[in-house]
C-alpha cells in the first residue's frame, strides 16, 4: 500500500505544493509549527532517511537548500532549520521550519491556519522557485 506522502505526491491527496521535480516534492505541512512549515519528500518510498543512497540523500539535501531558500525569502527569517524525525509517517522526509531563535520550534504547538492562508503562503514560495 502507498504511503500517505507517495498518495499526497501523486494527487490523490491534496497538498500544498511548494516545488518538485523528478526525484522529490516538497508541500506544507498542515500541521505547521511555523508558517511555511515545508516537508521535503523523495518520490521514491523509502521508510528512514540514511536508508537511501548516499548520492540520493546528498540530492536530497540539495533540493532542501533551493526549498529552505525560497522559505527564508519569503519569510525574512534568519535560518530555516532542519529537522529529520520520520516517525510520523513511514517514508522519509525532511522539515524545514523558518525561525527567528530556537524557541520557535516547539512540537507540541501547531498552528492552525486556514486554507487560503496555506495557498497563499504556497504561492509565495513557488513564486521564489530557483
Amino acid at each position: 500500500m502507498a504511503t500517505l506522502f507517495t498518495r499526497i505526491i501523486e494527487g490523490e491527496i491534496p497538498s500544498y505544493k511548494v516545488a518538485e521535480d523528478s526525484e522529490f516534492y516538497a508541500f506544507l505541512d498542515i500541521n505547521p509549527v511555523q508558517p511555511a512549515h515545508t516537508l521535503v519528500v523523495p518520490r521514491q518510498e523509502v521508510d528512514y532517511i540514511f536508508d537511501l543512497e548516499d548520492e540520493h540523500l546528498g540530492r536530497m539535501m540539495t533540493f532542501a537548500k533551493k526549498v529552505a531558500q525560497q522559505i527564508q525569502e519569503v519569510t525574512a527569517c534568519r535560518k530555516v532549520a532542519v529537522l529529520v524525525l520520520g516517525l510520523e509517517v513511514n517514508h522519509a522526509h525532511i522539515h524545514l521550519i523558518p525561525i527567528n531563535n530556537e524557541g520557535d520550534i516547539d512540537l507540541k504547538h501547531k498552528l492552525q491556519l486556514p486554507p487560503a492562508e496555506m495557498e497563499r503562503i504556497a504561492a509565495q514560495l513557488r513564486q521564489h522557485a530557483k
